[in-house]
């Protein structure tokens, strides 16, 4: 097991608990399974919540069926012990990845990996360049940016930690614009390859120390040099970016991958 935050070795061997306890109650294998959310991107509070996500898959025959497209191809657990538990079937993952669904990519990027069958990981990645839409990532990250900013950055007082929430789509955006290729989980690689220092960059390295203290980010002033920073990206992004359409990938890699380890 990767090195995980100093506080959860504990988490870490609750969390093998949980995934072994779905895999007897769902009758699955469990292929992967990591952190997402704040705490993989490196912005968590201490009292964030886990936000685990994994990959399974199920006996061949529950595929060889009629009813497949009704068949649920969702695993979700209430939160409870500040763990939110979920995750997909490789079926279901293998057509998001054909579609270049990001969340899918910073799992598989993930800084903190609680499982993993040896070679998984490494195969769904070998996948990635020839389904990595820049185009479909980036609109889903402005996508993001501009609802969070919407609904929780208008007037003043603003949710601070929603700042995080717009600023780290806006960061991915630019980085698929420079063409670095796929968007790495951790924040702190965008801000440091993307932010050169001055006022932007100081402002982001306050509010993460505040979040990262445990200070209460729920509702405080305007920072004119995020918020200002967030109105010009955004309206430099009205149209959309500018970037060229990918491709559709061959289907026909990821139907090995799938047939490989489901046998």
């Amino acid at each position: 097991m990767p090195e995980l935050h100093a506080e959860s070795a504990e988490i870490g061997a609750t969390v093998l608990e949980r995934l072994a306890a779905i895999e007897r109650a769902e009758s699955v294998r469990v292929l992967y399974a990591c952190e997402s959310g704040s705490r993989a991107w490196g912005f968590a509070s201490p009292d964030s919540d886990y936000d685990v996500r994994f990959l399974y898959i199920r006996p061949r025959d529950w595929y060889l069926s009629i009813d497949l497209e009704r068949r649920r191809d969702v695993i979700e657990r209430p939160i409870e012990d500040a763990l939110d538990i979920s995750g997909w079937d490789l079926r279901k993952a293998l057509h998001l990845m054909r579609k270049s669904n990001p969340p899918l990519f910073e799992w598989l990027h993930s800084p903190v990996v609680y499982r993993a069958e040896p070679g998984f990981r490494a195969a769904m990645l070998a996948l990635a360049p020839a389904c990595y839409s820049p185009t479909a990532c980036a609109r889903h990250y402005l996508h993001m940016a501009r609802g969070n900013h919407r609904e929780y950055l208008q007037g003043d007082p603003v949710r601070l930690k929603k700042y995080l929430y717009v600023l780290r789509p806006l960061l991915a955006v630019r980085w698929l614009e420079s063409g670095r290729g796929v968007v790495p989980t951790p924040f702190r690689e965008l801000v440091e390859t993307l932010v050169p220092p001055g006022a932007l960059r100081e402002a982001i390295e306050r509010l993460l120390a505040l979040k990262r203290s445990g200070e209460e980010l729920a509702w405080g002033p305007r920072v004119p040099a995020l918020s200002d920073w967030i109105a010009a990206e955004l309206a430099r992004l009205a149209e959309g970016p500018a970037l060229e359409p990918a491709p559709q990938p061959d289907p026909e890699p990821l139907d090995a991958l799938f047939r490989a380890w489901s046998g």
